[in-house]
């Protein structure tokens, strides 16, 4: 091409971010658009730390006019409605953007189709939600809390389970520290006999010895039917509750509903092991708004949005200059399963899997590790 290439990002999260550095490491003197609502990034992975105070909103929303400056990114401040021209326009609620390679990073969106579910905080929805249940929690004298999280049934990898076993055992040490644990029953139910399989068959048995030992009833293998002001209705039985907090299984945006995309049987865009979309040329998608070849297992989560989103840029300049693109990712979870005083490791590959005892040092990793990756885009 005789002039630096136009690309087009969707969406402001992880998978997005990381395609903008790649690109940029790649590329200094390409067109950079990204379209998103607002020039912010929430850091949702510290939002379970709201409810005991050791993070505020202001620490989680991270303002990015700063680093879209350092990174000469056009921000184009808007929802993305629909595509034309086989990716080569993006229609938005402020206007259309030409490209001439497009990257779609705009996240995954909650199955909201369970009766009554609007009883229940969906937690990973926000930091609001978050905020909800400091409020909620601190407005309680005793009760019963139940947190729980099912998937997409038409696709096993769109769940998010990791930060509702956080809440389960940070709400635990949470009432622990205030005297206030004997007035409240912990329940975790799943529809699922080995809630969190997709960290590994070392990791179920010992989540649930950690329950067990906590003092954490468990309501597992019973399909949900939805639920009520206080109520959770399973196929094996009702569990009355004052506090439900619930993740859904994830599908695709609401705007891929508008686009002749290829949609995985869940909803999501497909994807090939280079993250291009099939029949979609100089088209590519990161993150939890594709889905990609490999294990049932592989996870939605910023580590993984970030691996494809290297793997997305490399190809996509590669096939701007007509060169093969070979470029893939590895499958990795890595993830630190955060109690506010401990924290478990758990780490898979195809190869191996480690889960590592609550420790207090990894607690503090895992809060070293937010300060590390947020210093980039402050």
């Amino acid at each position: 091409m005789t002039q630096p290439p136009s690309i087009c990002i969707l969406g402001a999260g992880f998978g997005a971010l990381s395609t903008v550095r790649a690109l940029r490491r790649l590329a200094p003197q390409a067109r950079i658009t990204l379209v998103a609502p607002r020039a912010e990034l929430h850091y949702l992975p510290g939002s379970i730390w709201i409810p005991s105070g050791l993070r505020r909103r202001e620490q989680l929303v991270v303002p990015l006019q700063g680093f879209f400056a350092r990174m000469g990114v056009q921000h184009m401040a808007a929802e993305v409605t629909g595509l034309q021209d086989g990716g080569r326009v993006v229609h938005t609620s402020a206007g259309d953007v030409a490209n001439d390679a497009l990257v779609i990073a705009t996240g995954g969106r909650f199955i909201k189709k369970l009766p009554g579910i609007e009883h229940a905080i969906v937690p990973c929805e926000g930091i609001a939600a978050a905020e909800q249940i400091r409020e909620r929690l601190r407005a309680m004298r005793g009760g019963t809390i139940a947190i729980g999280f099912a998937g997409n049934p038409n696709e096993p990898s769109a769940m998010r389970g990791g930060p509702m076993f956080e809440y389960l055992f940070g709400l635990d040490t949470l009432l622990r520290r205030e005297g206030r644990r004997a007035q409240f029953e912990l329940v975790f139910f799943n529809p699922s006999t080995e809630p969190g399989a997709r960290l590994g068959g070392k990791a179920v048995p010992r989540l649930l010895a950690l329950m067990a030992a906590r003092g954490i009833r468990t309501h597992l293998g019973h399909k949900l039917r939805g639920f009520e002001p206080q109520q959770v209705l399973t196929e094996g039985g009702a569990i009355a509750a004052d506090l439900i907090l619930f993740m859904p299984g994830m599908t695709g945006n609401a705007w891929f509903d508008q686009t002749t995309l290829p949609r995985s049987p869940g909803g999501l865009i497909q994807a090939d092991a280079q993250c291009r979309i099939p029949g979609w040329e100089h088209c590519y998608v990161v993150g939890d708004s594709g889905s990609f070849p490999g294990p049932d297992w592989m996870p939605k989560q910023a580590h993984m949005a970030d691996l494809q989103a290297a793997a997305a840029a490399q190809n996509l300049l590669a096939g701007l200059r007509g060169a093969p693109q070979t470029a893939t990712f590895k499958v990795e979870l890595a993830c630190i399963i955060d109690s506010l005083s401990h924290g478990t490791l758990i780490w898979r590959t195809p190869e191996r899997n480690i889960v590592l005892p609550p420790l207090r040092l990894m607690h503090w990793a895992k809060r070293a590790f937010e300060w590390k990756y947020l210093r980039q885009y402050r």
